[in-house]
């Protein structure tokens, strides 16, 4: 194929942000290059679709862990897009930005000074369009269409009365003046459709003669010349051919397959490199280490009263819903049915809240690869600034096979402690008087389960993903960092990495969100554009 000025490896929720921000320059050529498809099936566009669609093998890497140590060698199911918008099409759709403290915190602590919570919040506003109107922490002009749940299940409403009595707080809005306590979740949905980056940001783009779109196209290395990034190895229909890059090329393939694709070019730690017999083109020890993931535990009462959510999943119902939302956009399936949480303390030694919450009005069973709703209601946990770290490394130096992926969860003792702590809490909320016309016995993992001792092997036998993997090629200074504080890959010129790898630590809140700011800084970075004039918006912690 013909050069580009610049290439963008994965159309996901970071590619499709830098797609369309370099290609409204005309005399920019880009182009963009997704290993799956488009997004054409329906239910990745009806919310409630998200239970179908979020490890459809179409669309999706499906990806595994090797056996989990802290988990009972348990192997845990690591879903990931494989289309068009990536895993934006096939995620929850909460949206959160992460705490004003995570971001002060990489700046003080980790050298990034240019990655304050007052440098982010100006693209957070300007990429966003919420519901609650704009102010001095919310958008309300911007592409991202985001608003807060408007189911109006009375089960949501307890929750947060919940939150009142028993003294974890309540807040107006999590990614506002005050990011603590319990709330209405906002998520990435308009008009009762899911606002992917692909729908948001990539599909006007391609309007653009100057933006190519392939899909289909595994890349299969980044070529280099002198420690330059001057193209890549792609391989189409079984076809190998090569793409060349003039000015640069920017890695958006994921958490999990960036990593991947600088180690199959030959950059990275120099012993996995060496074990699959692969040459060794710029050591870079950091590639593929520094793996995060927020660990989540559920529990489940059985619900006194009977929802219309909870035969949603049976024929008749389901399709109901279906018409309503074709004819209305509105009604059951035009809700992720998790639409309250929370950030809470586990302790009080903590600066800031490290647990959140997830609350959803049905029980969700896991059977078959598919999910079977129940009369229950379900809360879930995560721990939001875990110790334990992961790494990513090659199986061979075939494209195709899977990376190994070791999350090594619970591997430090303080994580299964606030996790205990968490189980703890979260009985505590529901125990709360708001919930006695709703809460049943207890269904998982049972009320027998007392101890400190049960509750921790409860949660080594029970304990999964919440799909926010990050951090295998972080921004930083140090020596184990693998790009700087504006996306560089270290040692290599015209090559960025761009997506929820650079995280340097996992933010406290679900990562879509922010990986969407760091592709709007990133594509001004790459212009030669100056960034957004900080904002100082008052908040109600303390700087760091």
């Amino acid at each position: 194929m013909k050069s580009f000025d610049y290439i963008i490896i994965g159309a996901g929720s970071a590619g499709c942000v830098l797609a369309d921000k370099l290609s409204k320059d005309k005399k920019n050529s880009v182009l963009i290059l997704e290993a799956g498809g488009k997004d054409w099936n329906p239910l990745i566009h009806i919310p409630a679709g998200f239970y179908k669609v979020h490890n459809d093998p179409k669309i999706n890497w499906n990806y595994s862990t090797e056996p989990e140590k802290g988990l009972d060698g348990r192997s845990i199911d690591i879903p990931r897009g494989k289309v068009l918008g990536g895993s934006s099409s096939i995620n929850g759709m909460v949206y959160m930005r992460g705490h004003p403290l995570d971001y002060d915190g990489w700046a003080k602590n980790l050298g990034l000074d240019q990655w304050s919570y007052s440098n982010c919040l100006p693209y957070f506003k300007d990429l966003e369009t919420s519901d609650r109107g704009g102010n001095e922490w919310r958008g309300g002009g911007g592409p991202l269409g985001v608003r807060k749940g408007p189911d109006p299940n009375p089960i949501y409403d307890t929750f947060i009365v919940a939150g009142e009595q028993s003294g974890q707080g309540i807040t107006d809005d999590l990614n506002g003046f005050n990011p603590e306590g319990l709330s209405r979740l906002d998520a990435t949905i308009s008009n009762g459709k899911r606002n992917s980056s692909s729908t948001t940001f990539l599909k006007p783009a391609l309007k653009r003669n100057n933006l190519k779109l392939k899909t289909h196209v595994l890349v299969e290395k980044i070529l280099l010349e002198n420690n330059r990034a001057i193209g890549i190895q792609v391989s189409e229909k079984g076809q190998k051919y090569i793409i060349e890059a003039e000015k640069e090329i920017i890695l958006s393939a994921g958490a999990l397959n960036s990593p991947k694709i600088l180690m199959l070019s030959g950059i990275g730690p120099a012993e996995n490199l060496m074990e699959i017999g692969s040459k060794i083109h710029h050591e870079l020890p950091g590639v593929g280490k520094n793996l995060q993931d927020h660990a989540t535990v559920s529990i489940s009462w059985e619900c006194l009263e009977e929802f219309k959510v909870h035969k949603i999943d049976q024929p008749v119902q389901k399709l109901i819903a279906g018409i309503n939302w074709i004819l209305t956009r509105k009604g059951l399936a035009a809700s992720n049915h998790f639409e309250a949480g929370g950030l809470i303390r586990g302790n009080d030694s903590v600066a800031y809240p490290n647990l959140q919450y997830h609350f959803g009005p049905t029980g969700f069973d896991y059977v078959g690869g598919k999910f079977k709703l129940s009369q229950a209601f379900t809360l879930q946990l995560d721990q939001l600034r875990p110790k334990s770290r992961g790494y990513i490394k090659l199986k061979s130096i075939n494209p195709n096979d899977s990376p190994k992926i070791v999350l090594n969860y619970l591997n430090d003792p303080q994580d299964i402690k606030e996790l205990v702590e968490g189980v703890k809490k979260m009985r505590e909320l529901v125990s709360q008087p708001a919930f006695d016309k709703f809460r049943g016995p207890e269904i998982s993992p049972g009320a027998e389960v007392q101890s400190d001792s049960d509750i921790e092997q409860a949660i080594r036998l029970n304990t999964i993903t919440d799909y926010h993997q990050c951090g295998t090629c972080a921004m930083g200074i140090g020596s184990n960092s693998v790009v700087d504080p504006e996306m560089r890959v270290k040692g290599i010129s015209s090559l960025r990495v761009v997506d929820a790898s650079v995280l340097p630590n996992v933010v406290s809140g679900n990562i879509n969100a922010p990986v969407i700011m760091i592709a709007a800084r990133a594509a001004d970075w790459i212009l030669g554009k100056p960034q957004l004039k900080p904002l100082e918006a008052n908040f109600k912690f303390s700087k760091i």
